[in-house]
């Protein structure tokens, strides 16, 4: 696909189209999981434009791909065109177990923050966490492939461990939170 021109005019009227010609609004669900999705790969972007560990960076490399496979299977009204495979939901559970196991182990609940590129990477989690949320609701209106969800609800994951570790090795100090007594 090569794109000459940015602007159409087409969408004008509030409506936009599917790769396959197909127009629908832009408030529903498909289209706003399309553009969740952009967002969360854009949030991973301003987070690798940091100095990012390099474990981490290669990572999110790949899954900014792989965001786009998910779009791009959800773009053409297909459940399963094969672009996202439960090989990449395993590859993010081995990075996950990779990064946890030099972490230490959570006694509560860790407040977002610590260095720029942790709370960047606990920004990229929680826009992760909404986007698989608007795919649950998409997900009661029509057929999903449940891979989607799976890889997000992964990914999300992936960003919290990623952003602890980061602190760890990144110079930022872990902030539980402290219950009231």
């Amino acid at each position: 696909m090569r794109i000459t021109k940015v602007y159409t005019k087409t969408g004008d009227d509030g409506t936009t189209e599917l790769s396959k010609g197909e127009r629908m609004p832009k408030d529903s669900p498909r289209i706003v999981i399309l553009g969740a999705l952009d967002e969360v790969n854009a949030a991973i972007g301003v987070v690798l434009a940091e100095n990012l560990n390099k474990i981490i960076a290669k990572v999110l490399e790949g899954v900014q791909h792989d965001l786009f496979n998910i779009g791009g299977e959800l773009a053409v009204l297909e459940e399963d065109l094969g672009l996202v495979k439960s090989d990449d939901v395993q590859k993010l559970e081995e990075a996950i177990d990779s990064l946890n196991e030099s972490l230490p182990s959570l006694e509560e609940f860790v407040l977002p923050g610590g260095s720029r590129r942790s709370a960047l990477l606990y920004q990229a989690k929680v826009i992760c966490r909404r986007t698989e949320r608007d795919l649950v609701t998409l997900s009661h209106k029509e057929k999903i492939n449940p891979l989607h969800l799976k890889y997000l609800n992964r990914l999300s994951d992936y960003l919290f461990v990623a952003a602890r570790y980061e602190n760890m090795k990144g110079g930022g100090e872990e902030q539980l939170w402290k219950r009231k007594q």
